[in-house]
């Protein structure tokens, strides 16, 4: 069976016992503070170099939110919503399905720019003054989700 074989287990070995257990130095090498009775290393000691426990800054009142983390709206012009017929709506979805924003856009800016000649009903997160004027000068509306 498994448990009739001999089990090979190496011995660690006893250090610092004297000279007649494994030599002068007793297994601790030469001269130096690990050599010395007593010794034991610190959690976290990097031999001296400040440690990485001390280089982090500390975690402390609220948090802010990095730059990556803040989600910018994308800007999308007046002018290039010509592409769809007069009269329909126009939210995220369809600015996505025309390849006006990216897939993992989520936030929808229209500004002006162009010529808008088509009356439509829009829906955006957000839309400049210039952009809200195109729209319902032509008969158009604007929702803000």
């Amino acid at each position: 069976m498994i448990h009739d074989l001999p089990v090979i287990v190496k011995k660690k070995k006893r250090v610092g016992r004297g000279i007649g257990r494994s030599g002068a130095k007793s297994g601790r090498g030469q001269k130096g503070q690990k050599s010395r009775a007593g010794y034991s290393k610190k959690r976290g000691f990097e031999g001296g170099q400040t440690p990485l426990y001390m280089r982090l800054p500390k975690l402390r009142g609220a948090k802010q939110r990095s730059l990556s983390q803040v989600v910018k709206p994308v800007a999308v012009k007046a002018g290039e919503l010509n592409m769809f017929h007069s009269g329909s709506v126009v939210g995220i979805g369809r600015l996505r399905d025309a390849n006006l924003i990216g897939r993992k856009d989520k936030t929808v800016k229209i500004i002006s720019g162009g010529k808008l000649e088509k009356k439509l009903t829009v829906r955006a997160n957000a839309i400049t003054d210039g952009g809200r004027r195109q729209i319902e000068g032509l008969g158009g509306k604007v929702e803000l989700i």
